[in-house]
């Protein structure tokens, strides 16, 4: 494990510390260095592999984790949902090879923020683990269309209908708006409401839904039913 020294960014904040869980130590020592450069992040700490990976999360409790969803001992898969329990503050970005939606649907269920591919360029990765530490979800263009394949799969009139869900006609409302991919600055505006309501909907939604992420919580109300996709 390596820790990388902190560099203050130009604003008061302090930098997103961000783990970094890869088996393949090029890729990770590479990344670790060009995330470097960004004076609002700092890379606390890499990993090689799940449990290790798991293990770290539990010591440093970072802001964003870095996870591939390939890797020994434990998987990307087991890892995350290992590492939410730990330390449910953590955001995890899943970044990987793996373009099946098999993995992205797992990762999701199990609490990930954000899935990216690996040739993503650094810019892209950094504005990722900016975005899932403000709360947001972000995933790979070519990822996205496979998730709404899996929304309209969910939504299928063939698929048993659940218990209602019980949120509030604000929450469902938010909910919409999300489903639609806006952030939360865009769903205050659209609603004529704070930033700081629309978080407090938002959580409200996953507490009421027991969920991790944003992501999540539109697969699960598409299930439901309770949203449509043209």
């Amino acid at each position: 494990m390596t820790e990388a020294t902190s560099v203050p960014g130009e604003a008061a904040h302090e930098p997103i510390r961000v783990l970094v869980v890869d088996d393949q130590e090029l890729f990770r020592r590479g990344l670790t260095m060009l995330l470097a450069q960004d004076t609002d992040i700092e890379v606390v700490g890499e990993a090689d592999d799940g449990i290790a990976g798991t293990e770290l999360a539990t010591t440093l409790a970072p802001d964003v984790v870095l996870l591939d969803v390939r890797m020994p001992r434990r998987t990307g898969v087991e890892a995350c949902r290992a590492i939410k329990e730990a330390v449910p503050s953590a955001k995890i970005i899943m970044l990987t090879v793996s373009d099946e939606e098999g993995d992205l649907y797992e990762t999701v269920k199990n609490g990930a923020s954000g899935y990216l591919l690996k040739d993503s360029s650094i810019e892209e990765v950094a504005q990722a683990i900016r975005v899932v530490n403000e709360g947001q979800s972000l995933i790979s263009p070519s990822m996205a269309v496979k998730l709404i394949d899996e929304f309209k799969q969910m939504s299928k009139p063939d698929k048993q209908q659940s218990t209602a869900l019980k949120l509030t006609e604000r929450e469902l409302e938010v909910l919409r708006l999300v489903a639609r991919g806006l952030n939360n600055r865009e769903v205050a505006k659209e609603l004529f409401i704070s930033e700081n309501t629309v978080k407090n909907h938002v959580r409200n939604i996953l507490e009421k839904l027991q969920l991790h992420s944003r992501m999540e919580a539109v697969m699960y109300a598409m299930k439901e039913k309770l949203l449509d996709l043209p």
